[in-house]
């Protein structure tokens, strides 16, 4: 009289069921059709879920890529020149180096870019006052530094080349050593450019003429000027060296002697290839939006069309930023263009050792000695 069935539940069809239900999964078959056979799939498979991970991955990498090619192109002054680093360079002064200078007295100057822009330069007089009596040989080295820091931190390196020129001239020859505040480092104001520095190094060469004009007159000769730059100075050298010898307005009036070439690098793009060497990297390829070129390579040939102009290469042995075959290009390029180079390697220093090395010190003193004989 009472029912004893159990109601038919799933669960319980499961357990007394003769009959299991099939297991979901991806069934392969052959079926015979008009005598041939083809692959038959029980259930469609679903190929997005395999290619959405690697299609994603992808993606995320080449967006990536892109990106920071990007930053680069935009960014790319920032990335060449730091003149904020180490932090706190802009804040330095000439006072605080004073005792590491070897008696040298630097004094600090202002003067302005055509466009307004307030330079400041490190100057180092001679010990003396000319007068009756005094040489008749003034040189005037205009220095350009690398692309970071600021210039008091590079004045007792460069006081112990001009003492060691000093020493050796005994008095016969009166070197006035300049080194240049590009704009945006140190005290400058302004942006850091190219152009714009540029602009800095030709007001910063007439500034020197003008001095000697105004100390000495006509009386004492036309002033040997020497342009030493370093790393990326060099390239302002030779930038600053093409542009006076191919001006024919009022820049022609300052003539370049010589180039001393401290760790000096074919270009701005042979620097992008010399940082990412592999060819699957982007970065290497950016060349063609690049603002900043530096291109020593282009400027030898102006600067062959003045065959008094003297060269002296200064190689860092172990250099960690600048490959050494560029420097030997550089000076290849200058033997086929028929300008007289130097080539000095400066034994087991980095790149920022080459003038702090006694050895690259005395090469750098030796070729101004010779310049200043030659004049």
């Amino acid at each position: 009289m009472f029912n004893t069935r159990q109601p038919a539940t799933s669960s319980y069809l499961r357990r007394v069921s003769p009959c299991r239900r099939p297991r979901r999964h991806y069934r392969l078959g052959l079926r015979a059709q008009s005598g041939g056979s083809h692959l038959v799939f029980a259930r469609p498979l679903h190929s997005w879920r395999i290619l959405l991970p690697p299609v994603v991955f992808t993606g995320l990498l080449v967006a990536l890529w892109t990106w920071k090619c990007l930053m680069m192109i935009i960014f790319q002054n920032r990335i060449i020149f730091m003149p904020g680093m180490p932090p706190g360079t802009r804040r330095e002064e000439i006072q605080d180096y004073s005792k590491q200078c070897a008696g040298i007295r630097w004094d600090e100057l202002h003067i302005r870019s055509d466009d307004g822009t307030k330079l400041v330069l490190a100057v180092a007089f001679p010990p003396c006052l000319p007068g009756a009596g005094m040489p008749e040989k003034h040189v005037y080295v205009l220095y350009m530094q690398g692309n970071a820091a600021s210039t008091p931190p590079r004045l007792p390196a460069l006081s112990a080349v001009l003492q060691e020129i000093r020493n050796a001239s005994r008095e016969q020859t009166l070197v006035t050593m300049v080194a240049v505040g590009y704009r945006g480092f140190w005290k400058s104001q302004g942006r850091a450019s190219e152009r714009g520095i540029n602009d800095d190094t030709v007001t910063a060469v007439r500034w020197v003429v003008d001095l000697h004009t105004k100390n000495h007159g006509a009386t004492k000769g036309r002033p040997v000027v020497i342009l030493w730059g370093q790393s990326i100075g060099a390239g302002f050298a030779t930038n600053l060296a093409a542009r006076l010898i191919t001006s024919t307005g009022r820049e022609n009036k300052a003539k370049v002697d010589s180039l001393i070439l401290e760790t000096p690098f074919i270009s701005i793009r042979a620097m992008l290839e010399a940082l990412y060497p592999q060819k699957w990297l982007p970065y290497r390829y950016l060349w063609p939006f690049l603002r900043t070129h530096l291109d020593s390579w282009a400027n030898m040939e102006k600067i062959a069309t003045r065959r008094s102009v003297k060269i002296q290469m200064v190689v860092a042995e172990n250099d960690e930023l600048v490959p050494r075959h560029q420097a030997e290009t550089l000076r290849q390029r200058c033997e086929n263009l028929g300008i007289s180079v130097k080539y000095h390697i400066v034994p087991g220093a980095y790149h920022n050792e080459a003038s702090y090395r006694s050895c690259g010190r005395r090469a750098i003193a030796n070729f101004v000695l010779e310049q200043s004989n030659k004049n």
